[in-house]
């Protein structure tokens, strides 16, 4: 009766072996120490925090670089319209010349007017996913960290109300040329001021982007930390546990053929 006790808790050691040896070879396998929360679930609550940190904090990073694009879209809007802005304006200062006749100011004017018609083309042109960028005052938002609120905003701006002015001149008269001169400083001056709003905003979102993308391997270095396999310390425990498999079978070995013996005498 005494064996018989001895060999059904010497098979429950080598039950508890096996699951030891299970749990490792599953470790070594997955390269982590917690692959669920039998192993360690205070653990693997803290991991799935990690994780649900990080996957934000990935997502924010690429919303900052799509802020990043439209600010550029629209900062390319803006530099082709100061472009044009500027050619005005030196067409107004050459109409500006005594030596030219009406008929000459009205060739100029229609190079002008083409310039305008430009501008107005650029104006509606100009979008990033189907949101218009230069043409109406507002705000479009983008989420930057892995919670709520923490955004940046591109404002956009009615170009075509900033340069109602210029988009209306006429350098076919001398009066009309000198009446375009001021309209193009102020037009040029308008623009310069939305396109360094537009380059301080991406500069924003890229700092932004780049802190992101510490904080993300900051992270996914403290999840590694808590999650990863210790290949060193599991390959020592596999050495042990295979000892002590092998003893606990040694063990049974002997003690069914022990038993064998004591019910063979007894028969």
């Amino acid at each position: 009766m005494l064996e018989i006790n001895g060999n059904s808790s010497n098979a429950s050691l080598l039950q508890q072996i096996q699951k030891k040896q299970d749990s490792l070879f599953e470790k070594l396998a997955s390269g982590k120490r917690v692959n669920n929360a039998a192993d360690d679930a205070a653990a693997q609550q803290i991991i799935d925090r990690l994780t649900s940190q990080t996957t934000g904090y990935r997502q924010a990073y690429n919303n900052a670089y799509d802020g990043v694009s439209l600010a550029q879209v629209a900062e390319g809007g803006l530099s082709g319209i100061s472009s044009d802005v500027n050619r005005i304006r030196e067409l107004s200062v050459q109409a500006g010349s005594g030596i030219l006749t009406d008929g000459d100011r009205k060739a100029l004017q229609k190079e002008v007017s083409q310039l305008q018609e430009n501008i107005t083309r650029t104006i509606e042109q100009t979008e990033f996913a189907g949101k218009p960028l230069l043409s109406g005052e507002g705000n479009i938002d983008f989420l930057v960290g892995s919670n709520g609120g923490q955004s940046i905003s591109v404002g956009t701006k009615d170009i075509a109300g900033g340069l109602s002015d210029i988009l209306n001149v006429d350098i076919s008269t001398a009066q009309g040329a000198a009446d375009a001169l001021e309209s193009a400083d102020a037009a040029v001056e308008y623009v310069g001021s939305a396109r360094a709003d537009l380059g301080a905003t991406q500069n924003q979102f890229e700092s932004a982007a780049r802190n992101l993308a510490n904080a993300e391997v900051n992270v996914a270095s403290a999840q590694s930390r808590i999650q990863d396999l210790d290949y060193a310390q599991a390959s020592s425990d596999k050495a042990t546990s295979d000892i002590q498999n092998q003893a606990a079978i040694a063990v049974q070995s002997q003690a069914n053929q022990q038993r064998g013996q004591v019910l063979s005498l007894l028969s």
